[in-house]
């Protein structure tokens, strides 16, 4: 086994992408839409033609992809960066999948990102890196300042720690959208700026951790806005006058922020 596909203890994975975001379910189904009537943990079709005609196979540089042409596009990108600056590690890149409509592992409520082919997994040397032992192989951990660079967030960062995933960013899908990049531009409701069931990622888990501190409930946090969160919601919110609808809004996020612990 060579450097490449070896692996690393990851240390503060929370910091490891900085200031860039995951993407959220929430924003994804007001951006682009719902990519199918029901899911399971199988990889399904695109039955919605909106989102169907978005999606391109192409090569990439490596190796060719199924996913959203802006997706495909922008990793194109990066991986010639990948092959500029690590060629050893471009050499024996390789993927696990980009499209796959399903829920994410182990969940029933949280629609995976690859539903919308914004989400790559990688492979190196043939392997694929094991997720949740928080640790990565040496090829993606050098791989990863290069696609945060090009606006990807790495999975490294989930709770569960997901090293092969690398996934369009949250600002970034904003930008395409703002630019016309999947139609005429228009305005998102607040809606789409607000955490709901499905939804994952710090954000998710920070909310979690202020319900536990603030009113004790004893919420996992796991980083996925699952029922037990939004009752969690709820709960809080009938506790502090707001409209209690299990949805984090601007609103129930200041009372987050600024509520006295009980």
């Amino acid at each position: 086994m060579s450097w490449i596909s070896d692996t690393q203890l990851l240390t503060d994975r929370q910091n490891l992408n900085g200031d860039i975001l995951p993407l959220t379910n929430n924003l994804m189904l007001h951006v682009l839409g719902n990519p199918r009537g029901n899911y399971d943990q199988s990889c399904q079709s695109v039955s919605n033609p909106a989102i169907r005609k978005l999606i391109v196979t192409e090569s990439v540089g490596p190796f060719k992809v199924t996913g959203l042409k802006p997706a495909v596009d922008q990793l194109r990108t990066a991986l010639a960066d990948v092959k500029n600056e690590i060629p050893e590690v471009y050499a024996v890149l390789n993927t696990a999948g980009m499209l796959c409509v399903r829920y994410v592992r182990g969940s029933k409520s949280s629609i995976s990102n690859h539903s919308w082919g914004c989400a790559i997994d990688f492979t190196l040397e043939g392997k694929l890196d094991a997720r949740g032992d928080n640790r990565a192989q040496k090829g993606l951990i050098a791989m990863h300042p290069i696609m945060n660079r090009n606006g990807f967030f790495w999975g490294a960062s989930f709770k569960t720690e997901d090293s092969m995933h690398f996934e369009i960013s949250r600002q970034l899908l904003l930008a395409w959208q703002r630019d016309g990049v999947f139609g005429e531009p228009k305005d998102l409701p607040q809606e789409a700026h607000r955490f709901s069931i499905g939804d994952r990622g710090p954000e998710v888990e920070w909310i979690q951790q202020r319900l536990n501190i603030l009113n004790g409930f004893d919420v996992d946090e796991d980083g996925i806005f699952g029922p037990a969160t939004r009752a969690a919601v709820i709960e809080f919110q009938r506790l502090h006058g707001l409209v209690a609808d299990g949805v984090v809004g601007p609103k129930t996020m200041d009372a987050l922020k600024n509520a006295p612990v009980q």
